[in-house]
């Protein structure tokens, strides 16, 4: 049953992802992480990754590598901050923190900022975004944000192009410090076929369900699940 509901997550995350371009981790890790903290993040991640690789290919006439160096680059450093908060914080703070990461992100989503995605501010978004990407898998929203105002196209393959690399940034990260181990990679190998249903079913029917809806359908699951996650912590505490 564990593993169902697991799988469930993900199918769901990424029909979310591959339709609008991130949202896998943002809905599915808080919970997965109730379930199971061996879920989060690696295996997540492991996840992300091939979804993201699917997308990116997909829309790969549209990836614009030299505006992602700087988000990449950045992305570098912030997954080392993110190994070392892992080595520091105890689970129970994890669940608090991926709680929050993923609050701040409804937040941010509800405000129409926008913001040029210049080279300096890339940096820091793909610092931000391996920081909070490496330690609770949910690295989408700084990059989101910056890029939000292009053109759906382009949102989605320069999103899944960033991903493909961060998520093997974090991963590489994770080996050493022992949260990417061979039980991770068994955890995760029931999730991939999932997410793959999920990204099919996005590809063949997500063109056909309203934007508008969707993006509040996610919204409503980020804010359930990233409220649980907080609850969590306060009934350990």
């Amino acid at each position: 049953m564990l593993t169902l509901a697991a799988c469930l997550l993900i199918f769901i995350g990424s029909l979310v992802q591959y339709t609008i371009g991130f949202g896998l981790a943002v809905i599915a890790a808080p919970l997965l992480f109730q379930l199971s903290p061996l879920y989060v993040p690696g295996p997540v991640i492991i996840v992300a990754l091939f979804v993201s690789g699917l997308s990116a290919y997909e829309h790969r006439a549209s990836i614009s590598l030299a505006g992602l160096k700087s988000a990449i680059l950045g992305r570098i450093p912030g997954s080392v901050a993110g190994a070392a908060l892992l080595l520091w914080a105890d689970p129970a703070s994890l669940s608090f923190w991926l709680g929050l990461s993923v609050l701040i992100a409804v937040a941010i989503s509800l405000f129409p900022l926008r913001i040029a995605p210049t080279p300096k501010r890339l940096a820091i978004a793909g610092f931000l975004s391996g920081f909070m990407g490496t330690s609770s898998s949910i690295g989408g929203p700084p990059m989101a944000l910056l890029l939000q105002h292009q053109q759906a196209h382009y949102l989605r393959a320069n999103l899944s192009a960033f991903f493909v690399a961060s998520c093997l940034i974090s991963l590489l990260v994770q080996i050493p410090i022992g949260y990417m181990s061979w039980t991770h990679l068994q955890v995760s190998l029931p999730l991939i076929p999932a997410a793959l249903f999920g990204a099919w079913v996005a590809r063949r029917y997500g063109k056909k369900i309203p934007q508008q809806w969707m993006r509040h359908f996610s919204l409503a699951l980020c804010a359930l699940s990233g409220g649980s996650a907080i609850l969590a912590y306060f009934f350990v505490h």
